[in-house]
């Protein structure tokens, strides 16, 4: 609410203002096409694109289009990856702007791998009938948890909306602070086990699917360790206490059954 004030009543400054209108103009319109073209995509198992590389060549370039979302993701997360993203906006501002700045490069990532997909052409299964409304309803489940998640961690944060609302405000960005409501009482990793059900919950299955939900799903269990490192060494002993209670991405239905049992009635 802070970042939507300073929005409606910036301070002065107008090229302040417009770099920061630009950018917020920029970060969600990619945004809204990166996941646009995942969903879309992902819900026909990758059998509809726009990639039209002949194969086999298209199989190199469906791998290094797979794996520049996971490794780019990560390592802009890191030290030397942050600076690069506040080298990346000349002038006074790229640091400020980091968050946004790194939200962009994902989303049009992500937009990159989906939309240029060069489909093998194989279907191997497509649900039909009462199947098709069970797995449709069942992936609309999954973005809606994923949305869920997302919000709980931070939606200025998740969405690229932090950086540029802060310069409107011509603030320093202030993170939202070590999630620990919401789903993130029941798992830590919400957000990686979220987006890996909306990997398995699509209606048609191709040998492009299954590559795309193979290779994510690594990912998403083994990129969250590189994130508890980080928080760890920002929130210590905080961070240790909250991973001793609560589970890496599966729940404990017994930690669970006994929190409802002594909740207020």
């Amino acid at each position: 609410m802070t970042l939507l004030r300073g929005v409606f009543d910036p301070e002065p400054g107008p090229g302040r203002i417009a770099l920061a209108l630009a950018f917020g103009l920029t970060v969600h319109l990619v945004f809204a096409a990166g996941v646009l073209a995942m969903v879309l995509a992902m819900y026909f198992g990758m059998s509809e694109s726009l990639g039209t590389v002949p194969w086999p060549s298209a199989a190199g370039v469906n791998a290094l289009l797979i794996l520049q979302f996971p490794i780019a993701h990560s390592f802009f997360l890191t030290g030397p990856g942050m600076k690069i993203l506040a080298y990346l906006v000349r002038g006074p501002h790229g640091g400020t702007l980091g968050t946004t700045t790194y939200a962009i490069i994902a989303s049009l990532q992500l937009f990159i791998l989906f939309a240029f997909w060069t489909p093998s052409g194989i279907i191997w299964w497509q649900a039909e009938g009462w199947a098709l409304y069970v797995i449709t309803t069942l992936y609309a489940m999954s973005w809606l948890l994923l949305l869920k998640a997302s919000w709980d961690a931070g939606a200025e944060v998740q969405a690229g909306a932090l950086g540029w609302m802060s310069l409107m405000k011509n603030a320093k960005p202030r993170f939202p602070d070590m999630p620990t409501t919401g789903l993130f009482r029941i798992i830590r990793q919400p957000i990686y086990v979220a987006f890996a059900f909306t990997l398995w919950t699509v209606p048609v299955w191709t040998p492009d699917q299954l590559a795309l939900a193979m290779v994510f799903t690594a990912y998403c269990l083994l990129a969250p360790k590189l994130k508890e490192r980080r928080f760890e060494k920002r929130y210590g002993d905080r961070f240790r206490d909250y991973r001793k209670d609560v589970p890496y991405v599966l729940p404990d239905l017994k930690r669970i059954t006994t929190n409802v049992e002594h909740s207020p009635k």
